[in-house]
C-alpha cells in the first residue's frame, strides 16, 4: 500500500504527464493547492482526461454527481484520498 505522500507525489507527476503540463515540476503543485480555475488553471476538459487515466491506473471510477466530483477533483490531496479509499489496482 502506497503511504499517502507517495501517492500525491505519484498523482502530481501523473497530472503533469496526462496533461501535457511542460513548464510545471510537482514540486510546483501544491498538494492542497486548488487544481481548478484559481491553481493550475485546469477546466473540465482535463477533469474528464484526468478522471478517465484514473480509472484505467488505478481502476477507481467517479461517481455521476458533479458536486462530489469537484470535490474529489478540489486538490491533489483530495484526489489521493479518493484513490486510496477506492483503487482496485
Amino acid at each position: 500500500m502506497e503511504h499517502s505522500e507517495d501517492l500525491e507525489t505519484g498523482l502530481k507527476e501523473f497530472i503533469i504527464e496526462v496533461l501535457v503540463l511542460e513548464d510545471i515540476t510537482p514540486e510546483e503543485i501544491e498538494t492542497d493547492g486548488a487544481l481548478f480555475v484559481d491553481g493550475l488553471g485546469l477546466d473540465s476538459i482535463d477533469a474528464l482526461e484526468l478522471a478517465m487515466v484514473l480509472e484505467e491506473r488505478y481502476g477507481v471510477a467517479l461517481g455521476e454527481d458533479p458536486d462530489e466530483n469537484r470535490k474529489v477533483f478540489a486538490s491533489v490531496k483530495t484526489i489521493a484520498a479518493f484513490v486510496a479509499a477506492n483503487r482496485t489496482k
